[in-house]
């Protein structure tokens, strides 16, 4: 893995440290809000996935910084939670093209709120539309499908799981067509002093392609408040267990800040 990714990442996980001693530390209930995909609140994620290394394909790696925002509200009067994701893509260096960096292809999904006991719910459409601005950095394809979301809050964290589907139904005739499907099964173990565990990795299958890869993440973050902002910056290595095919990524690190803002500050 690239160690300038490890200690940039390690070198600001100890600054918040040191910087988030001084502010007021977040109870559990707080920090389940800090990680939760469901929470309506006013949210802010910068995050970089860093591929370190494909099955098959040399030593080529790739990454994408994602720029993430959601918004709750109420349409028609029912809970939802909009959020919009932009990547930056830095595509792999693999013959005959060379790595470019660009931006990739737009993802939104709305999802209705629903709480059953102790679990919380959420289910709406998604759609990808193709604005990467070279080939290599999207699919070039209109892209339609569903996400769900189910969220166990536990006094000792969070136990979860995002699915996503979606598929292709417009866009450049001369690109393939997308038939994805994800799932994001996550742990959150919290700690004193606003430190938690996490185990949040995406599971991939290209239906289209046949193949799939199951990575396992092991990461740690850290949550902290001030002016009304909840920060919860963290880093996660992640490591491929089972795959089919070559192309899909063996090692990975995920990183990010996420920002939580008041409602009132809309």
């Amino acid at each position: 893995m690239d160690g300038a990714k490890w200690s940039r990442w390690i070198a600001a996980l100890l600054v918040v440290s040191h910087t988030a001693s001084l502010c007021a530390q977040p109870s559990n209930e707080e920090m389940n809000a800090s990680n939760n995909p469901l929470t309506p609140s006013l949210g802010l994620n910068l995050q970089d996935q860093y591929t370190d290394s494909f099955y098959g394909l040399d030593d080529a790696d790739s990454n994408a910084a994602l720029l993430r925002a959601s918004l709750p509200h109420k349409l028609f009067g029912m809970p939802q939670l909009l959020r919009v994701t932009l990547p930056v893509v830095t595509s792999a260096d693999v013959p005959p093209t060379q790595s470019h960096t660009d931006l990739g292809d737009l993802n939104v999904f709305d999802i209705l709120l629903f709480k059953r006991a102790s679990m919380e719910l959420g289910i709406g459409p998604q759609l990808t539309a193709p604005t990467a601005g070279r080939d290599d950095t999207g699919t070039g394809k209109w892209q339609a499908g569903l996400a769900l979301l189910a969220v166990a809050p536990q006094k000792w964290g969070l136990i979860g799981g995002l699915v996503t589907w979606q598929h292709s139904f417009a866009g450049d005739d001369e690109r393939r067509t997308q038939n994805n499907l994800q799932a994001q099964p996550f742990v959150i173990y919290n700690m004193p002093g606003g430190w938690y565990l996490r185990s949040t990795a995406t599971w991939s299958w290209d239906l289209e392609l046949g193949t799939h890869f199951i990575p396992i993440g092991l990461g740690l973050g850290k949550v902290w408040k001030g002016n009304g902002t909840t920060y919860n910056l963290f880093a996660e290595p992640q490591w491929t267990v089972l795959h089919a095919g070559d192309g899909v990524p063996r090692l990975q690190f995920y990183a990010g800040l996420n920002l939580q803002f008041p409602l009132g500050h809309r």
